[in-house]
């Protein structure tokens, strides 16, 4: 059970990382803009509210692991967060219309061993 704070935050990591990706995407920031437009765009990130929500989701999940810091060993915790990229590439894939590969594919799958190895052993 005490898992359920790994899980939690990195959930809402995963959950950041995607709406980010997702709001800036859908705005259209240029990157070669002089400094007080890259200002404005940055002041209209700020507002944003997908972009609040991706900030705040952030904030709880370092409240989550802190909190699954208190409960169990990093090195049990840790390799859970290594779910974050294949979780990314998947809702990357399904949402955002990111390329797949199956060299991404291999590549969680060894992410995977090694957390299963690292975890049992």
């Amino acid at each position: 059970m005490e898992y359920k704070f790994v899980f939690g935050s990195l959930l809402l990591t995963v959950y950041s990382q995607i709406i980010l990706k997702w709001r800036i995407s859908q705005l259209n920031l240029v990157s070669n803009n002089g400094f007080w437009e890259k200002i404005i765009q940055f002041s209209k990130l700020i507002i944003d509210p997908y972009i609040f929500s991706s900030f705040f989701a952030a904030f709880i999940a370092s409240f989550l692991w802190m909190n699954a810091m208190t409960k169990l060993d990093i090195t049990k915790a840790y390799p859970f967060m290594s779910l974050a990229p294949a979780l990314v590439f998947l809702f990357g894939i399904l949402f955002l219309d990111e390329q797949f590969s199956w060299g991404k594919v291999i590549g969680l799958l060894f992410i995977a061993l090694g957390i299963i190895i690292s975890v049992k052993f």
